[in-house]
C-alpha cells in the first residue's frame, strides 16, 4: 500500500483514487473481446473519515445523511461500507465518511469504482490495516455490482493500476508498457452517458441479427490487438487509425450520438491522429490522440472553443529506464 494512497493520523484517514478510461474495445469486452484501459490521472476521489459518535454518516455532493438512508442511487456504495466494516471487524457506528469527487458521473470515466476504491482505502487506514490488491478489488465490486449489473471488473482494475490494462474476460490480466509518449485528449459532451442502456440495446442487436453484430465485435477485437501493438512500438500514427476505425464499428452498433460525432468529427477535422468515444457511449466522453504536446494544447483549447462541456488532455508516458 503506497503513502500517497491512503494516510491517517488521530481518528482522521483519508483515500484517494483516480479515474479510468476505456481506450478501445468497450462493449465488444462485454462479449468476450478484449478492451485496453487507461488510467486517468487528472481527476479523482478523496475520501475523508473522521472519529464522529453516533450511526455512520457521509457527506458528499450527491447526498449528506445517515448511512442507513442512502438514496437508490448509493446503495451500492452503503452495502460496500458495511461490508467492509465487516472485513475489518469494525462496528458500524462513530464514523464521518467525507467523499469529495472531480470526476462527473455518468461519463464513462469509472465514478463510481473510483468513489468505492478510495472510501474502502480511508476505511483500511482508519483501522491501521494492510489491504491487498484483492481485498481491495472484491470490496470495491460489490458497489460497481450494484451500479452495473454484473460489472466486467475492468473499472476497478485500472483505477488502482499505474499502467494501462489489457483485459479480457476470464482470463489473467495483462498490464501494457507503452514504448513512447502518447498525447490524449478527452472531451466531456456534457450530457450523461446510460452504459446499463447502451450494453443491452446492443445485446438485443446481437440477439436479432447475430451474424452482422458478432462481425462488429470480432472486428473491434482485432483492431485492439493493433492498437495495443502501437502502444508497444510507439507507433502514434497506427493507434490513430485504430481509435478511427473502432469509431466506425461503434457507430454501427448504434452507440454513438449526435453530440459525441461532432465532437469527435472536429476533433478529427483539427489535426487529431484519431477519435472515439470512450465508454458506454450515447452522451458521456470521446477521447483524441495529439500529435505532440503543443499539437495536445492547442486541440485542448479548439474544443473548448467548440463547445466541449470540460476537456482535459494527459500523457500516457513511456516508463523510464
Amino acid at each position: 500500500m503506497s503513502a500517497e494512497k491512503a494516510t491517517t493520523s488521530e481518528q482522521t484517514a483519508i483515500g484517494i483514487a483516480h479515474s479510468k478510461l476505456i481506450l478501445i474495445g468497450e462493449h465488444a469486452v462485454v462479449h468476450g473481446q478484449p478492451a485496453i484501459a487507461l488510467p486517468f490521472p487528472l481527476v479523482g476521489v478523496e475520501s475523508v473519515i473522521d472519529y464522529v459518535p453516533g450511526a455512520v454518516k457521509i457527506d458528499s455532493t450527491f447526498y449528506h445523511g445517515p448511512l442507513d438512508s442512502v438514496p437508490e442511487s448509493l446503495e451500492g456504495l452503503a452495502n460496500c461500507i458495511k461490508a467492509t466494516l465487516k472485513h475489518l471487524k469494525m462496528p458500524c457506528e462513530d464514523l464521518l465518511i467525507r467523499i469529495k469527487s472531480s470526476i462527473p458521473p455518468g461519463k464513462g470515466l469509472g465514478s463510481s469504482a473510483s468513489v468505492a476504491i478510495a472510501v474502502v482505502r480511508s476505511l483500511f487506514a482508519y483501522n491501521n490495516q494492510e489491504y491487498t490488491e484483492n481485498d481491495l478489488l472484491n470490496l470495491a465490486n460489490i458497489s460497481e455490482t450494484y451500479a452495473h449489473g454484473v460489472p466486467s471488473g475492468i473499472d476497478t482494475l485500472t483505477i488502482t493500476s499505474d499502467f494501462p490494462v489489457w483485459f479480457e474476460k476470464e482470463q489473467p490480466v495483462d498490464y501494457i508498457e507503452p514504448n513512447g509518449d502518447f498525447y490524449f485528449i478527452v472531451a466531456d459532451s456534457g450530457r450523461m452517458g446510460d452504459t446499463r442502456s447502451a450494453v443491452e440495446s446492443v445485446a438485443s442487436l446481437f440477439k436479432s441479427a447475430p451474424k452482422r453484430i458478432h462481425s462488429k465485435l470480432e472486428r473491434i477485437g482485432e483492431l485492439t490487438h493493433k492498437a495495443r501493438h502501437a502502444l508497444e512500438s510507439a507507433s502514434k500514427h497506427l493507434l490513430g487509425q485504430m481509435l478511427n476505425e473502432a469509431q466506425k464499428e461503434l457507430e454501427a452498433l448504434g452507440v454513438s450520438d449526435a453530440g459525441l460525432n461532432r465532437l469527435i468529427y472536429f476533433a478529427r477535422q483539427e489535426g487529431a491522429l484519431g477519435a472515439k468515444l470512450t465508454g458506454g457511449g450515447n452522451g458521456g466522453c470521446i477521447i483524441a490522440l495529439a500529435r505532440n504536446e503543443v499539437h495536445s494544447r492547442q486541440l485542448t483549447e479548439k474544443l473548448k472553443k467548440f463547445g466541449a462541456h470540460a476537456v482535459w488532455s494527459f500523457v500516457l508516458r513511456k516508463k523510464p529506464e
